[in-house]
């Protein structure tokens, strides 16, 4: 009988690459439900964005160093090591006194989290064959899916009914038991690294990224002059960016450096719809919060639908083919949702168009993944699953932030600004997608 994902041989590792991502997803996302709370609590209402921030932009270092070392060492000493950080992330979180202990528990999260991922990424690699990893990154686009669905209105009960300290602490012991899940499989199976040398100029430039897109939100705030200095910071995040993706993807050259940008694109965009369509919907409709969380909901499970009907088609579409018809079906459901949201149409055209939208993201995201390990060699995938994570995690920063600066320009632009970015990204995302097939080797002449 062929293996799977879930047979004998695998299960246990599954089960424990599955948890850990769903645990750093949750936590990643649940933790906007309790915010308001935390924030009464604490009293620090300036330092709010923050803690969302120091997250973000300290994972992107975490993810270049754990790339880095991965390659060097094999991906078991990042994910000890990266668990280890976002384990005391928890810790010191749920025993924040202060905000500005949340904001640097946050960044310790956030650092951890960046480290685990590109750790994990290569540890599919090394460990399942490679007609696998369809399935297996599937699994783990459905680990960030799920919390969508679930975490936002476990964490706001966990906060309202016991304490937001427990959002952070009760999920402590369930990072140490999905790492107790991997430890057999991390003793046992031979995952040298290449004895390469830490790239220390890539991790300066990722310091610097890092910094500059922790700069973004609180500079926009500095009256008149936050836009300029918010743009003059992206600008040095993306030079800073850069050197830390494969020559030729801030271009979109075929072949790898499209599948990082690619990443990107379809992060970006999605999330500027996403962010924006709950408040648009309380805003501009009217509707209950719950009923607007409904409507968000529908976008996470078309996504999962969409990640297991390509995995379903693995032997019958291309890895190009399928980021192509996700792409497609990915800026035909963002023109939608613009197109409703902003005309004031029914509210079930919404539904439909943002059912559309997650499909199409769900059917190309895995391939993606897919794509870039088999273009990597094994000594730069941990390195390629790390610019894979920069570009994801730039690109949505990068994203909102423009959005902030196009809404503090044009008084009550905030949602044509979101949607139409969202549209621009699925545009680019389209554009890109067929350039994601490598380049064809020069014939030989005879």
């Amino acid at each position: 009988m062929t293996d799977g994902a879930f047979s004998p041989r695998y299960r246990v590792t599954t089960v424990g690459v599955f948890a850990l991502g769903f645990l750093i997803a949750f936590e990643a996302l649940a933790v906007t439900t309790a915010m308001p709370l935390v924030a009464r609590d604490l009293g620090g209402g300036a330092l709010y964005a923050l803690v969302f921030s120091a997250f973000s932009a300290t994972g992107v270092l975490g993810t270049v160093v754990a790339g880095a070392w991965a390659d060097r060492s094999g991906p078991r000493p990042p994910l000890f090591a990266g668990s280890a950080l976002f384990g005391l992330g928890l810790l010191l979180a749920g025993a924040a006194w202060s905000m500005p202990v949340l904001v640097a528990a946050r960044a310790v999260q956030g650092l951890g989290a960046g480290a685990v991922g590109a750790a994990l990424y290569v540890l599919v690699a090394r460990i399942y064959p490679a007609r696998m990893h369809p399935r297996v990154f599937a699994l783990l686009a459905a680990a960030w899916v799920l919390p969508s669905l679930i975490g936002p209105f476990a964490a706001g009960a966990t906060a309202t009914y016991l304490s937001w300290h427990w959002v952070f602490l009760g999920i402590l012991p369930l990072v140490a038991a999905a790492v107790g899940l991997l430890v057999p499989v991390l003793r046992t199976q031979p995952m040298p690294g290449t004895g390469a040398a830490m790239p220390r100029r890539r991790i300066l430039w990722a310091v610097v990224a890092a910094a500059s897109v922790l700069a973004l939100q609180p500079v926009l705030q500095v009256p008149g002059a936050g836009p300029a200095l918010a743009v003059a910071a992206a600008v040095v995040a993306v030079v800073a960016l850069r050197p830390l993706l494969p020559r030729g993807t801030l271009r979109a050259g075929r072949g790898l450096p499209s599948l990082i940008a690619s990443r990107g694109l379809f992060s970006a965009g999605f999330l500027c719809a996403d962010a924006f369509l709950p408040y648009s919907l309380i805003e501009l409709r009217g509707i209950p919060a719950v009923a607007a969380g409904g409507i968000v909901t529908v976008g996470a499970v078309s996504w999962a639908t969409g990640s297991e009907l390509q995995t379903r088609l693995a032997a019958r579409l291309s890895d190009r083919r399928c980021i192509t018809i996700g792409a497609a079906a990915f800026l035909t459901g963002l023109c939608g949702v613009g197109a409703v949201e902003l005309s004031g149409a029914p509210i079930p055209l919404l539904v439909v168009a943002w059912l559309v939208t997650g499909l199409g993201i769900g059917f190309a995201f895995p391939r993606v993944s897919t794509a870039m390990l088999a273009q990597s060699t094994e000594q730069e995938q941990g390195r390629n699953s790390a610019a894979m994570q920069i570009g994801d995690g730039f690109g949505s920063a990068l994203a909102l932030t423009a959005v902030g600066v196009l809404s503090a320009l044009v008084a009550g632009g905030s949602f044509a600004a979101a949607f139409g970015l969202a549209v621009l990204f699925g545009v680019l995302a389209v554009v890109v997608a067929p350039r994601t097939a490598p380049a064809a080797a020069p014939a030989l002449v005879r």
